[in-house]
This record gives structure tokens, C-alpha cells and sequence, in this order.
């Protein structure tokens, strides 16, 4: 090999090694990159969240809403800030726009008694309001109150051959209906941190429109009276309407939607199908337990110390019972039975 390439190839390694030790210092001396934490925001007033996810006609309670510390930079004008905020004015105002658990309430997601399109905003998608006369004695003693779900039961009397054959009956009609209402207020009112009993006049309740029109029958049949439900008589008929498939939850749905089915069903007015009754007889002996047959003898129910007589054999060999009788239709065929015959 010449001098001439000789010389090429060492400074050709030279500069190889030249370049190699310049890239290793280069890395070596580059800092590691140090992912830095993000400065804190400074926290400023406490604003108004909800606790809960709110639906669209959900009716402001006070276990509902709380102040909760807010970012200084990201509260708005249109936030309820602690201080400034009446929280006694916002109790019964109802949810206009769909509010999640933890977000800010706003003005414009609350509507208030008196504003225009508040009943209408109370009401969920296709449902009506009713309005019905109560007293104490039939509105539970004014311990009903807004956002709260009762069921309404039928008193009558109905008429039979005479005044003494009269049977007295009581019937459960509807089940789970809203208050929105106890007379023209919504909200529950708060003396000294405790809520306020009151009796009110009248109540109005969230309905379908079939049980609506159930309803004003039920006015000119009897007298209607409130019974409050419990919390618990709901998440019990929950859970047995999704047992039996009444309720059902669609497969691939998001735990959003899968509460938001669970509420609807929660919430929604039954109708008394197989709702339970009681009659005079049940409660008392000398009451009737059904309905009188026309032409079957007038007269009270009358009770018996000894044994019922003998019945008697008419021609053709049929059996007359003696002394007053009681008859009984089922289906097609009558019979007539002797009043404490077994």
C-alpha cells in the first residue's frame, strides 16, 4: 500500500473516532427530561354542586346540592357562590337541563315556582299533572311533600237493597305517583334547619295520561286518600320487576344509561291491577264482605248464636234452606245458602 492511501485510511479513522466521542458526550451530558408537576390551582369561593346525577325535572331537595371549593379562574358568574347564594329560594326549584354528579348548578339549569314553563319543566317526557283535594285527615297530616310518592286509595260506599245492605270498601287504585305540589308550593319550608309541617288543600301529582283520566273518575266515585311510600317499597318493586322481566336492560349499554333506565323505572306510576282491597266485612263482623245480590231480601246482615236451621226438601227433591239466606252466583249457576251454614 502507498503513502498516499496509508494516509486517507488513518485520517478517515481519526475522524470515525473523533465523531464517535463527540456523540457520546452529546448524549452524556444531555439532563434526562424531568416530567414536571403541574402547579396547583389556587382554590377560590365554594360554589354550588350537585350531589347526584339530576334528570331534567328532578325537584331541588335539600340533600340534593352542596358548596364544594372551585378553582379561583374557573368560577363563572353564573355559578351559586356560598355567601351569595340563598339556598332556602333554590328548594323547589326544578331542573331544567340534565345536571351530572359533581358539576356546577347554574341559573340557567334551575327554574323557579311562578316562572313561566315551571310545571311544564317539573313533568317528565309524556306525562300529565293532576291536581286532587285532600284534608288532614286524607293528606297523611301534611307529612307529604314535594318530590316525595304516594299511593292514592279509593274509599266508597256502594248501594245495595237497602240502606243496611250497603257494602263499605276501600282499594288501593294507584301506586308510586310524584308529588310536585302541595298546594300552589313546591319547596320544603326550613325554620330553623328543620323542615316545617304544614297541612295544605290540595296536592299535584305527575301521572300518565290514562291514570289522569282514572283519577277524575275516582273523584266522583268516593273519597281519595294519600298514603306515603317508603324509599324502600320502591328499590324492593324495582327489584322485583327485574326479576320477573318487566324491567329490562338492553345488552352493550353504558353504566349511564343502564342508571338512567333504572330511575325511569324507579319513578314510574303504577297502575292498581292487582291492587289490594278491604271491605266492611273484614273489618268488622257486622259489616258485609260482598256486594248484595238485587232481589235477594233486604235487611242488615243479622248473626246467628245457634246453628242455622234445617233446610227443608221441596218437591222434585231440591233443598230449600230455612230462615234468612244468603245467595251466592258463580259464573252461571246460583245457589242460595242459610246465613251461618257452612
Amino acid at each position: 500500500m502507498d503513502k498516499k492511501k496509508l494516509m486517507l485510511l488513518v485520517g478517515a479513522l481519526i475522524v470515525a473516532i473523533g465523531t464517535a466521542f463527540a456523540a457520546r458526550s452529546l448524549f452524556a451530558g444531555a439532563s434526562t427530561p424531568q416530567a414536571e408537576a403541574a402547579a396547583k390551582m389556587p382554590l377560590g369561593p365554594k360554589v354550588l354542586v350537585a350531589q347526584r346525577a339530576l334528570p331534567v325535572g328532578t325537584i331541588i331537595t335539600a340533600d340534593s346540592m352542596n358548596f364544594q371549593a372551585w378553582p379561583k379562574d374557573m368560577v363563572q358568574d353564573v355559578y351559586f357562590v356560598e355567601g351569595e347564594a340563598d339556598m332556602q329560594k333554590l328548594l323547589g326549584t326544578v331542573v331544567r337541563n340534565p345536571v351530572t354528579a359533581g358539576e356546577p348548578l347554574t341559573k340557567g339549569n334551575l327554574v323557579a315556582p311562578g316562572d313561566r314553563g315551571f310545571l311544564a319543566a317539573a313533568l317528565g317526557p309524556g306525562m300529565r299533572a293532576v291536581t286532587i283535594p285532600v284534608s288532614a285527615r286524607t293528606g297523611v297530616a301534611g307529612f307529604v311533600f314535594p318530590g316525595d310518592h304516594i299511593d292514592l286509595m279509593l274509599t266508597q260506599t256502594v248501594k245495595g237493597g237497602g240502606e243496611g245492605m250497603a257494602l263499605k270498601a276501600s282499594e288501593t287504585i294507584l301506586k308510586n305517583l310524584r308529588v310536585l305540589a302541595t298546594d300552589q308550593s313546591t319547596e320544603q319550608e326550613m325554620v330553623e334547619g328543620k323542615t316545617r309541617v304544614r297541612t295544605f288543600s290540595t296536592v299535584t301529582l305527575e301521572v300518565t295520561p290514562k291514570i289522569a283520566e282514572k283519577v277524575a273518575v275516582a273523584q266522583t266515585i268516593g273519597t281519595i286518600s294519600l298514603s306515603l311510600r317508603s324509599i324502600a317499597d320502591n328499590s324492593a318493586e324495582l327489584e322485583q320487576a327485574i326479576a320477573s322481566g318487566d324491567v329490562k336492560i338492553p345488552a352493550g349499554v353504558s353504566k349511564q344509561q343502564e342508571e338512567a333506565i333504572l330511575k325511569n323505572a324507579l319513578n314510574r306510576p303504577i297502575e292498581g291491577t292487582n291492587a289490594s282491597f278491604v271491605t266492611g266485612g273484614d273489618v268488622s263482623r257486622f259489616q258485609r264482605k260482598t256486594v248484595p245480590v238485587p232481589g235477594s231480601g233486604g235487611g242488615a246482615p243479622q248473626m246467628n248464636s245457634g246453628p242455622a236451621p234445617a233446610p227443608q226438601m221441596a218437591s222434585g227433591g231440591a233443598m230449600v234452606p230455612r230462615g234468612p239466606v244468603v245467595r251466592v252466583t258463580r259464573g252461571k249457576d246460583t245457589i242460595d245458602v242459610s246465613v251461618g251454614a257452612k
